[in-house]
C-alpha cells in the first residue's frame, strides 16, 4: 500500500456567511464519495448570519473514518476571504507542511509577511478575479474549489473535473450558461494556481 493510499487528509475551511465556503466543502466530499473514498463534509456555525465568519470541515480517506469531530489539527486551511487573516487563527493547528490554500490577489510571499513566524506552503488564488471572468458574479466557492484539490493533491484532477461536470449537470440542469461558467472557472484555475 502507497503512503498516499489509507491516509486521511482533514481540511479547514473559513470563509464569511453568504461566500459559499459551506458549499465548497460540501461539493468536494460530494467529488471524494465519487472518487470511492470515505468523506465527511460538515459546517460550523457562530452567528448565523451573512458576513459572519464560518469554518467548515473535510476529512478524506480510503477507509472508514469513525472520528466525528471537529478538526483541530488539518492538512490544508482553505480561507475563502483575505480578511479573515486578521480576525481568526487559521493557522490554528496547521500540520507542518500544510499548505494555506487562500482567495486573495497578494502573492505568497505577501501572504506570510501577514503572518509571522509561518513559512509552510501558500496557495494563492484570485478566485474574485476568475469567478468575475467566467461566471461574471463573485463566486469565490468553486475557484476555492479547484484550488483546493490542486493544491492538496487529495484527488485524482481529471476525475474530479468529470464527477463535477456531472455535479453541475445536476444542479444547474435549467442554467447551462452557469454549468459552463462553473467549468471553466475550475479549469482555469487547476491550470493557474500553485503551491509557493
Amino acid at each position: 500500500m502507497s503512503e498516499k493510499q489509507g491516509k486521511m487528509t482533514e481540511i479547514r475551511w473559513h470563509g464569511r456567511g453568504g461566500q459559499g465556503a459551506k458549499t465548497a466543502c460540501l461539493l468536494l466530499a460530494e467529488a471524494a464519495f465519487f472518487s470511492g473514498k470515505y468523506v465527511q463534509g460538515f459546517p460550523e456555525y457562530g452567528p448565523e448570519r451573512m458576513g459572519a465568519p464560518i469554518t467548515a470541515y473535510n476529512r478524506i480517506s480510503d477507509e472508514e473514518c469513525t472520528v466525528h469531530s471537529n478538526i483541530y489539527t488539518p492538512d490544508h486551511v482553505a480561507v475563502v476571504d483575505e480578511t479573515l487573516l486578521s480576525a481568526v487563527d487559521v493557522l490554528s493547528g496547521l500540520k507542518e507542511g500544510g499548505v494555506l490554500i487562500i482567495n486573495t490577489t497578494k502573492t505568497a510571499d505577501e501572504v506570510r509577511d501577514e503572518l509571522p513566524g509561518f513559512e509552510g506552503p501558500v496557495c494563492v488564488v484570485d478566485a474574485k478575479k476568475i469567478s468575475m471572468e467566467m461566471l461574471g458574479r463573485n463566486f469565490p466557492n468553486t475557484p476555492m474549489l479547484a484550488a483546493v484539490v490542486k493544491a492538496s493533491d487529495v484527488l485524482d484532477e481529471e476525475r474530479f473535473i468529470s464527477d463535477m461536470r456531472k455535479s453541475f449537470e445536476h444542479k444547474f440542469h435549467d442554467k447551462p450558461e452557469m454549468i459552463e461558467g462553473n467549468m471553466k472557472a475550475l479549469q482555469k484555475t487547476m491550470d493557474e494556481v500553485r503551491v509557493e
